[in-house]
This record gives C-alpha cells, structure tokens and sequence, in this order.
C-alpha cells in the first residue's frame, strides 16, 4: 500500500515508519514498554493497548496522574527529590481524552493518524528538519533530558508542539534496541504533507 509519503519512508535505512493513534476502541495492557511496542511495530506488528508497564510512559501518555519522581530518584537519576521533581515537571505530557493506543507500521495503516515516529540517522535528522525550515523559515525546539524518550521527545511534544527529535533515552535504547547511530525523532499528522512537499523540493535531498 502506498502511503503518500515516499520521500519520507524513503529516509529510515531499516524498518518502517510507525504511526501512533490515539483512539476510543477498547484495547490491551502489554506488558511491554511503550518504546518497546513502537520498535516492534517498526517491523511490522500492531498493537492496541490502553495501558504498558513504563512507569514514566504512563505519566507522559496520561495513563497515570503520578509522576516519576520518586522511581528516578531510587535509580541515581538525578541528584536529590527536588531536582527529580524538576525533571518530571519538564517532562511533555499528552492528557487522558483517549481510551487506547493504536501503534503500527505506516504500510499498513489505511487512514488519519496523530503522530509518525521515525528511527534516522543524523544526517536524514537533517532533512526533516531542513523540510520543516523550508516552509517555516525557523528551527524546531529541540528539548530532551536524556529520559523518556520514545514517549515524550517522540509522542507527546509533537502532539502539542508538532515535531519532536530525541537523542534517546537508557530505557528506550536498552529495551527496544535501536541502532546507536539512530535518533528517533516524531512528527505530527498535520505537519506530513508539508515535511513531504519539502524533502520533495529542496535541491539535493536525495543527491
């Protein structure tokens, strides 16, 4: 199936693209990590859940009203509960106004979604964001602490921001195994076509 967005397809060296749906149909609780359902979904499977056993992924998908201060704390993430705290209030975070999660590859997926998460390497990094300048004239806001990762960087910012790029996270590249040479980076629906029409027109993208 085609998906109508080739040139951005055509920049993930492995795997597909994955599309994130937020949606009101009755779903599963995996017993997976999130990012580890998304890296799964990169090779073909699809998953419906409404909850996973990330404790920060449930605070950052709106699953849990309980932040992760105290779990990062015990894990000598951070110096002391006040600055734990600090990074949890950091965190971007989606609110609960869905049932489920819908996590699978874009060839299979047969209409509107809310955020396509891609897995690039730096210099096809590059181009995203070069196509996202071409229309707007400005950069993305690039923020990350190093901690969820897949979904918050990836998730949640581009549900509010629109885009969102990530160096990783130890959870997400532990659990799910993605390349070292590979950043994950998130872009919502209706950013596509403009990402699409940019790595389309700008001269040399695909040289």
């Amino acid at each position: 199936m085609s998906s109508g967005y080739p040139n951005i397809e055509a920049l993930m060296n492995e795997g597909e693209p994955v599309c994130i749906t937020l949606c009101d149909e009755e779903g599963e609780t995996s017993e997976m990590l999130y990012c580890e359902l998304v890296h799964r979904a990169r090779h073909g499977e699809e998953f419906l859940i409404e909850d996973q056993r990330c404790r920060p992924g449930k605070y950052i998908l709106g699953i849990s009203e309980n932040g992760p201060a105290d779990y990062y704390l015990k894990s000598n993430r951070y110096m002391d509960m006040e600055t734990a705290e600090r990074a949890v209030n950091s965190l971007p975070r989606i609110e609960k106004n869905y049932r489920s999660i819908r996590i699978g590859p874009l060839g299979k997926n047969s209409g509107e979604f809310d955020v396509l998460l891609l897995y690039l390497k730096p210099e096809s990094a590059m181009k995203i964001i070069q196509a996202y300048a071409f229309h707007h004239g400005e950069g993305i806001t690039s923020r990350s602490i190093g901690a969820a990762s897949i979904c918050g960087d990836c998730t949640a910012r581009p549900l509010l921001e629109g885009i969102g790029i990530s160096y990783g996270c130890k959870g997400s590249r532990k659990h799910s195994g993605y390349a070292n040479e590979e950043v994950p980076i998130g872009i919502s629906y209706e950013l596509l076509e403009k990402i699409e029409r940019g790595l389309d027109t700008i001269p040399g993208t695909f040289d």
